[in-house]
């Protein structure tokens, strides 16, 4: 569904992607209260500037029967301030953005996703060299929200309580149309308590991705890209031990108003515990806007198959590792992640107001293969395959709501409902899963 019910529309996610430097100018300022805080010079010229900023957000979320009734009830609210400094001296950037996260009114135990107490999430430092051709090469170095393509394999999972960074280095390539991205990166630890956040001594990632758009606004393109993946301790239904994994594919992309697009494909070749693996993944999306009618209806439809293991008891992996994938797959409600999958999820939108969206989403999910268990987003095993031979997961359906009170103030809530199918009744505790989530956004 092309609707975020989470950014506002003139701010972005990772923030670093913004440019204030037109506000140099005057004419170009519209007296809003924030304009001084976007664009501080700090020279004459203006060459050397700094822009400041924050987001503020409160999200509760109340979930019955959770894991299918297999762990107890919870609630609980999430609290974040991640206010951020960028300055900009000539083609030298520095950024910063820490981050205070707090997780309250819930007795299980708390997890990465959930308060990193003070912390660093973002601090890097990037240079703008001009090469011959007329392109731009940033070279950038440090901790950083990154999401690449349409955040399949590499997301910054910005809808849990602590998004997720990267410790690494990029070096980005920038023309008028195309763009090309080298990478070495690894993901950070977050741990409870205060700057004790490190980049994993278990994983890192590395590759290359390239963007060719197809027109001069950049709403046409292509993808091709290459992401490698060491894991020292991978978890599968066939076991756990270390994982190389190289991932090849392409996407494709559009949007022109009305119909908007975005298809990708992707295989997997390497080594798990000391075997070969082989995997594949294929997803897509597709959507239309009723511009012109009351309530700019909206209806898309997206589905994805990911491989899973043909026979845990062989020398071969055939389960595709989705790296590090949005947190928010399927939706506020995501028990289960794009592994071993089958999944098909139609969805419509209106717009009561220009400000306002409404969503209905359903979803069903199928295990790929019937010998393999269903994972969760970062990449444990939520259930095994070993003792059911049942394909149907479950159903679920989302209602979803946001509100752009203002520019910088959104504000969002969902209810969500997740049936088991005959593979959870099977495999244990097969209760409804229910979930109600709100949420209020502040950003400048």
């Amino acid at each position: 569904m092309s609707t975020n019910l989470e950014r506002a529309p003139t701010l972005t996610i990772d923030r670093y992607s913004e440019n204030w430097s037109t506000l140099a100018d005057p004419a170009a300022r519209t007296g809003d209260w924030a304009e001084p805080l976007k664009y501080i010079p700090l020279n004459e010229d203006g060459s050397i500037y700094l822009t400041t900023g924050l987001e503020a957000r409160s999200r509760y979320e109340g979930y019955e029967n959770v894991n299918w009734g297999a762990s107890p009830n919870d609630d609980y609210v999430w609290n974040r301030l991640m206010p951020y400094a960028d300055l900009h001296v000539g083609k030298l950037r520095f950024f910063a953005m820490p981050i205070l996260s707090a997780i309250s009114g819930t007795d299980r135990r708390k997890g990465p996703a959930d308060a990193t107490g003070v912390d660093m999430l973002q601090a890097f430092v990037d240079v703008d060299i001009p090469v011959p051709s007329g392109d731009v090469l940033r070279l950038s170095a440090g901790r950083k929200l990154i999401s690449l393509g349409s955040g399949r394999f590499i997301d910054r999972r910005y809808g849990t309580g602590v998004p997720l960074p990267f410790d690494g280095f990029e070096g980005i390539a920038t023309g008028k149309s195309r763009q090309l991205t080298g990478f070495y990166l690894q993901p950070v630890d977050t741990k409870l308590g205060a700057f004790n956040d490190r980049r994993s001594r278990s994983k890192a990632v590395w590759g290359v991705y390239a963007t060719q758009w197809l027109n001069a606004k950049h709403t046409y393109g292509v993808d091709i890209y290459y992401i490698g993946l060491r894991d020292r301790n991978a978890v599968f239904d066939q076991g756990a031990g270390r994982q190389l994994a190289h991932t090849i594919g392409t996407r494709f992309f559009g949007d022109n108003g009305a119909w908007y697009w975005n298809a990708e494909a992707a295989v997997q070749r390497g080594t798990f515990a000391g075997y070969r693996s082989a995997a594949w993944g294929v997803g897509a999306e597709a959507g239309y806007r009723f511009r012109n009618s009351s309530l700019r209806p909206e209806i898309a439809l997206t589905a994805d198959v990911v491989s899973g293991d043909g026979n845990p008891n062989d020398r071969k992996l055939g389960t595709l590792n989705p790296l590090f994938p949005n947190g928010k797959y399927f939706g506020a409600l995501s028990p289960i992640g794009p592994r071993n999958l089958i999944h098909l999820r139609p969805s419509t939108t209106i717009h009561p107001r220009k400000d306002i969206a409404v969503s209905l989403t359903g979803v069903a999910y199928w295990r790929e293969s019937v010998h393999d268990g269903i994972y969760a987003i970062p990449g444990f095993l939520v259930r095994s395959g070993k003792t059911s031979d049942a394909r149907f997961i479950g159903k679920q359906i989302e209602l979803a709501a946001s509100w752009q009170a203002t520019p910088k103030l959104n504000l969002a809530a969902s209810l969500s409902a997740f049936d088991p199918g005959s593979f959870i009744r099977d495999t244990g505790p097969a209760r409804t899963i229910k979930m109600v989530g709100a949420q209020t956004t502040f950003r400048f």
